[in-house]
């Protein structure tokens, strides 16, 4: 399908759905009963989204913040409040309806905020080609908007453009755990239902790597739709635009602590829970990132670990027979490749399947952040499964 005839597709679902207050993508975890105080009723009813990106604690005070693909106002309008009457808050969005909603409402919102002006700007544009100057936001949001765009690597590109150095994003979107078929990518109705247009994890996440961005991780994700066997999840992640090159020529020691026993970054630069590795001044930044804080140690001189070390992490399945339900995990934390303690390898959006045991091993607090679980099996096949010894040695699978 041409690119100009899903994003007129696109336009004209969004623009009934604003006249008509159709209910449309996924339920969001909006807290409506805070939102109501500022945010008048009719914004609220035509709000849209797979989750709240706004609405976690990433938003700063005098910040600038961009919301890509804005409709009603609702996630501009929350940032607004973050952000304070000395930050600013723009929203593009490509539907004139929703614009002139979002407009008619912007002043209602500063007046229930108490600011003297409202601190909002709505542009009319597209997520590829953003009416938005170089390098001059703090944070870019986004709720399950980009999936809706035909070419995504050309949104990933205007996100780094138009970024500061060292600015972030919070996004909420929709991702499917297997590439979708081209028979859904062909249907219209479900591109503007936020499923035709959805990548595979791995590349979704792959591409905003390749468009400079670094540190992404998952910040929540639902389950949504399985259809034909795909599954369709809600993944809420950050990542960051960092200044690249070295600061200094002085060594600086990078020492895994755990719980993976091996990872490789978005650098490709592998290392082993323990063993110091050397890193110059681009790697420095990228592990001083805040989903590197409690996963490495940074020193000036190498700083072996042992397994006596109270710094050491490590997360061991439990000595039990396993059970098969269905269960995949796919990485959605900040590096490129991982492996846990029993050997398992895990490629960053590829769905690995796991027993029962694993899973115990992904749920506990140190590893559930940087993955996702899904479950493909049937209900009646989840209930059948029968216990399973992995080896004679009692290890995992």
């Amino acid at each position: 399908m041409a690119h100009d005839a899903i994003t007129q597709a696109v336009r004209e679902r969004y623009a009934r759905a604003a006249m008509t207050g159709e209910q449309m993508c996924c339920p969001t975890g909006y807290n409506l009963d805070d939102l109501t105080r500022f945010i008048p009723e009719e914004v609220l009813n035509i709000s849209y989204g797979c989750g709240t990106p706004a609405g976690l604690d990433t938003v700063g005070l005098g910040e600038t913040v961009l919301d890509i693909g804005s409709g009603g106002g609702i996630d501009c309008f929350e940032a607004a409040r973050r952000v304070g009457p000395s930050g600013r808050v723009i929203g593009v969005d490509m539907t004139d309806a929703m614009l002139e909603i979002a407009r008619r409402n912007a002043s209602v919102v500063a007046r229930n905020l108490g600011y003297a002006d409202s601190n909002i700007e709505f542009r009319k544009g597209h997520a590829a080609a953003m009416p938005v100057a170089d390098n001059s936001i703090d944070l870019i949001i986004s709720n399950c908007v980009i999936n809706l765009a035909p070419d995504k690597q050309a949104v990933f590109r205007e996100m780094f453009r138009v970024l500061k150095l060292g600015g972030r994003f919070t996004i909420s979107d929709i991702v499917a755990d297997r590439a979708v078929p081209n028979y859904l990518m062909q249907d219209t109705a479900k591109w503007g239902d936020c499923l035709s247009g959805a990548l595979q994890a791995s590349a979704y996440m792959g591409e905003m790597v390749e468009a400079g961005f670094l540190g992404l991780h998952q910040i929540k994700h639902r389950p949504w739709q399985v259809i034909d066997g795909i599954h369709f999840f809600s993944l809420t992640f950050t990542g960051y635009k960092l200044p690249m090159g070295s600061t200094s020529d002085e060594a600086r020691f990078a020492t895994l602590r755990g719980p993976f026993r091996r990872v490789v970054d978005e650098y490709g630069h592998p290392y082993e829970r323990g063993r110091p590795e050397p890193i110059d001044g681009g790697t420095i930044r990228l592990l001083q990132a805040p989903p590197f804080h409690d996963l490495f140690l940074l020193t000036d001189s190498a700083a072996p670990l042992t397994a006596s070390d109270p710094r050491w992490c490590s997360i061991q399945p439990p000595t039990e027979p396993c059970v098969w339900k269905g269960d995949y995990a796919l990485l959605t934390g900040p590096f490129l490749e991982v492996e846990d303690d029993d050997h398992h390898v895990y490629h960053r959006g590829a769905p690995v399947e796991i027993c029962s045991k694993t899973l115990t091993v992904l749920a506990s607090s140190p590893y559930c952040r940087h993955f996702a679980v899904i479950n493909r099996a049937s209900a009646s096949a989840q209930t059948s499964a029968k216990e399973t010894s992995c080896s004679s040695t009692g290890n995992c699978c």
